[in-house]
């Protein structure tokens, strides 16, 4: 669904880019509680500015963590209740569903993203996947947004051609206002 005229939004990834991710020999995990959790630096004020842009701003997580018993649902739901009373997040989006699931809205499939542009009426040629793996930039080419990966040297593969490359939300910032800016030129 490609709303012409729709709103533009920022899609962001939850655990290694608004949140600090575990990593345990090369590899990103969620935070394990509520008390684990730590919104990484520069995080709020790079939301405040995507928003005085006209952002909106929101998370698409996987949590597989859940349907593997790992994690209680309540845990993550938890997390995403604090971010949001933290943030400026207008929402979060959760896949709890494990790869054999099969389902539709596990990155990197795009149906996360696009269960938020149905509901909020977004143009995602006009919007931005922000995210930490190889699977959140193949969700947001999947919707059609523009990609970036925060390169956080991970022991796995690469996306294959993000539009652009960063460490931080924060660094990102510019990039995606002047692409706004030009585009309104």
């Amino acid at each position: 669904m490609n709303y012409s005229e729709g709103r533009h939004a920022i899609f962001l990834d939850r655990d290694g880019v608004i949140n600090r991710a575990e990593v345990r020999e090369g590899k990103p995990y969620p935070p394990n509680s509520l008390a684990a959790m730590e919104i990484l630096p520069g995080v709020s004020e790079a939301l405040k500015e995507l928003r005085k842009a006209g952002f909106l701003l929101i998370g698409v997580t996987n949590q597989p963590d859940v349907a593997r018993g790992t994690q209680k649902k309540e845990v993550v739901e938890s997390i995403n209740a604090a971010l949001l009373s933290k943030l400026e997040l207008d929402e979060i989006f959760v896949c709890y569903h494990d790869s054999a699931d099969k389902c539709a809205c596990r990155k990197p499939k795009p149906g996360l993203i696009m269960s938020a542009a149905t509901k909020y009426k977004i143009n995602v040629s006009r919007s931005y996947m922000v995210g930490d793996r190889w699977r959140d930039v193949e969700a947001g080419k999947a919707a059609g947004c523009a990609t970036i990966w925060l390169n956080q040297d991970y022991n796995e593969k690469a996306p294959v051609d993000p539009d652009f490359i960063a460490g931080t939300l924060l660094e990102s910032v510019p990039w995606i206002l002047s692409r706004i800016r030009r585009n309104h030129d």
